[in-house]
């Protein structure tokens, strides 16, 4: 499906991009904990909405 060089390729290309990300996001922990306070909640609701619609899916299928 893919060659050895493409193969080769993407997973230098991943390694990269996270030690990029992970550098990133330290320089910018300061701004993250000042201005995305209680950010966590966002997450917890959005999944409890996608586990909600999962339940409703699965109750009206029968």
């Amino acid at each position: 499906m893919f060659s050895q060089g493409q193969l080769i390729f993407a997973v230098c290309f991943f390694i990269a991009f996270v030690i990029v990300m992970i550098f990133a996001y330290r320089k910018d922990l300061a701004l993250h904990k000042i201005f995305y306070k209680g950010n966590y909640k966002v997450l917890i609701s959005f999944l409890l909405f996608i586990v909600i619609l999962f339940l409703i899916k699965f109750f009206f299928k029968r």
